[in-house]
């Protein structure tokens, strides 16, 4: 029989920031592909055909394998628009795993809207996903593809949401756009700071 361990691929090396500043690191949390970014990569997990809570266990381990070292983690809030959406159940639960092994590790976090995480990086509350890539490319320089491309680009959008709101954008941002972040329930300044 194979365990859970097996199945998992080898962990990713540590993630750390540049001396002196703080890493940010998005979460696009996911049951089939979570999407993570930080200033200077992304990456995706993919659970392949694990369901259930074995599929949620290898989650938070992987997903945990790069939040670790982590000073502030901006994760997208939930979809509530999303009509025909399975797993609402299990990817409420993930969430909540998610949110509690940060809590547990005294990471500090913020839940990002989607609408407002659109609207900060576009410009546009009700972006597609396509908008959102072209918008990473043209402001940021970042080319996403691939199988995850968009998740991938959603952590990147998300850790740039939390460099902005530390006052460290990674692009010149209008203040109209930054105005998308007024109303994110972010931790205290002191408790992300190096």
């Amino acid at each position: 029989m194979t365990t859970l361990f097996e199945l998992a691929p080898k962990p990713p090396a540590p993630v750390v920031a540049a001396a002196g500043q703080p890493l940010v690191i998005g979460a696009d949390l996911s049951l089939r592909s979570t999407g993570l970014g930080s200033a200077d990569w992304t990456d995706a997990v993919r659970p392949k055909s694990l369901t259930g809570h074995p599929r949620l266990a290898f989650l938070v381990q992987e997903i945990g394998s790069y939040l670790r070292n982590a000073d502030l983690v901006v994760l997208e809030g939930p979809s509530f628009g999303h009509a025909g959406l399975g797993g609402h159940e299990e990817l409420a639960w993930l969430r909540g795993m998610v949110q509690h092994w940060l809590w547990r590790r005294e990471i500090p976090f913020a839940i990002v809207p989607p609408s407002s995480l659109k609207l900060f990086f576009t410009g546009h509350g009700a972006a597609s996903k396509s908008t959102m890539r072209a918008a990473a490319e043209q402001h940021y320089g970042r080319t996403f593809e691939g199988p995850a491309a968009a998740d991938e680009c959603d952590g990147f959008a998300l850790a740039a949401a939390g460099y902005a709101w530390l006052g460290l954008p990674l692009a010149d941002i209008p203040d109209r756009q930054m105005q998308a972040l007024a109303g994110v329930k972010w931790p205290e300044r002191e408790a992300v700071q190096r």
